[in-house]
């Protein structure tokens, strides 16, 4: 396992024109450098965090620090050792995540921090400068870039990326990099090195005003014909067509025996749909000669809009780093953690940690997933066993485990209604969900 310190030292000898502004390894001491925040949540709401490799690694001496409460909020923070802004400069943003329970709803999500960070109440109302990683509820599985904005129209200045960005949710673990670029305010979002979204900074926040707007002297003129169809005037309504009723008797039905007229009334014979009635009438559509597509209202320059050179400076005094989140299942690791202003550092950085662990991870799950199948398998058979020497029927898609080994019980329940009154809070706040 390579110690922090001389990873950091390696990293700014392979390029001095670089700089690290924060790196975590999670070693033996990363008690010392993160702070949970007491003032945030009663103690029994947070989840504690533990240090380990995971049940399936790449080496057992490189561990990283994983949630281990369900439904617990967990909040983690860590200063840098100098504040940094990063105007006229890239900033990379870049993490690992792993999700060993089957996420199926929590953040895993990272956020930058002002000066105005109050370690001991970190929490939900903090403001963030930037807030970046996987978030997954239900069937909302996206990758949350988020930038605070000041100059943003309107009361919320923490702003999202206008198109959703995908994530990773299977139970490997995954390489999570933010990439701004300064030199022409734009961005690229990378899952294992890999583009998963990239392209400008104005065009995919609402950052600024549009830069035009539609004509006020303009309108549509009354003349205008948008119709593309027009009822055929040479289609002419059949004569009788009217008089088709809907329903007629059934020709095939019987009175009963038993009917008795005095008691029962005169017998008749249920209707049935006519087969001849084709519903109300209309004439069929051909092209209409005058059609002249849709109209488009005239758009002018916008008076209001002017643009930011500045884009990419989202990063302004920024002092620390830290998790402020919430799981309905725990299990989710983080790891390799790296902040600078250099894509071939974080690049090299993730060579030396992440990259160096992944096949030997890979295995190690695949081999834990065979010997879970042909346990399944052989509690399945065990069932069958049982079911048949006790005469009672088994379902093939019976499983192993008792219905209160998957039940969600209704404390978890409760925590889950708490947690989406919880959200919408946070949603003014900090962010905004579309759960």
């Amino acid at each position: 396992m390579i110690s922090r310190g001389l990873l950091a030292v390696g990293l700014l000898t392979a390029s001095t024109s670089a700089t690290v502004y924060f790196t975590e390894n999670f070693d033996d001491k990363w008690e010392s450098r993160w702070v949970v925040p007491s003032k945030w949540k009663a103690a029994e709401e947070i989840g504690e965090w533990a240090h380990t490799a995971g049940e399936w690694f790449g080496d057992a001496a490189d561990k990283g620090i994983k949630t281990s409460q369900d439904a617990r909020f967990y909040g983690l923070s860590a200063k840098l050792a100098k504040p940094f802004s990063n105007e006229g400069k890239d900033l990379v943003l870049q993490y690992v995540v792993k999700h060993e329970q089957r996420l199926d709803c929590g953040g895993a999500y990272i956020k930058l921090l002002g000066p105005e960070l109050d370690q001991a109440s970190f929490g939900g109302d903090t403001p963030y400068q930037i807030m970046f990683g996987p978030d997954v509820c239900g069937s909302t599985k996206r990758t949350h870039v988020i930038f605070n904005y000041p100059e943003a129209k309107g009361e919320d200045k923490n702003l999202l990326i206008k198109t959703d960005v995908p994530t990773r949710t299977d139970q490997l673990s995954h390489l999570y990099t933010l990439h701004i670029m300064a030199a022409n305010n734009s961005f690229n979002v990378l899952i294992d090195g890999e583009s998963v979204r990239e392209g400008s900074l104005e065009e995919s926040w609402d950052f600024r005003p549009p830069k035009t707007i539609p004509d006020p002297e303009q309108s549509k003129p009354a003349d205008w014909v948008d119709e593309e169809m027009m009822a055929d005037p040479a289609d002419v309504k059949p004569e009788g067509y009217d008089d088709i009723p809907a329903t007629l008797p059934d020709s095939e039905a019987v009175q009963p025996e038993d009917w008795d007229e005095e008691e029962d009334g005169v017998w008749e014979a249920p209707m049935v749909d006519n087969p001849d009635y084709k519903g109300p009438w209309s004439p069929k559509m051909i092209p209409n000669p005058d059609y002249k597509g849709a109209w488009e209202h005239p758009h002018i320059p916008n008076p209001e809009y002017s643009p930011d050179p500045k884009l990419h400076a989202r990063a302004t005094e920024v002092t620390a780093v830290g998790f402020e989140l919430w799981q309905v299942k725990s299990g989710t690791m983080f790891d390799d953690i790296i902040l600078t202003d250099s894509l071939d550092e974080a690049t090299e950085y993730a060579k030396e940690t992440f990259w160096k662990k992944q096949e030997g991870e890979k295995a190690m799950f695949e081999k834990a997933e065979e010997e879970r199948v042909e346990k399944e398998k052989a509690e399945r058979e065990e069932m069958k066993k049982k079911a048949e020497e006790n005469g009672e029927p088994f379902e093939e898609g019976d499983s192993p485990f008792s219905v209160s080994d998957m039940e969600i019980t209704e404390d978890e329940d409760e925590d889950d209604e708490d947690w989406e009154d919880e959200e919408e809070e946070d949603d003014e706040n900090s962010f905004t969900m579309e759960l």
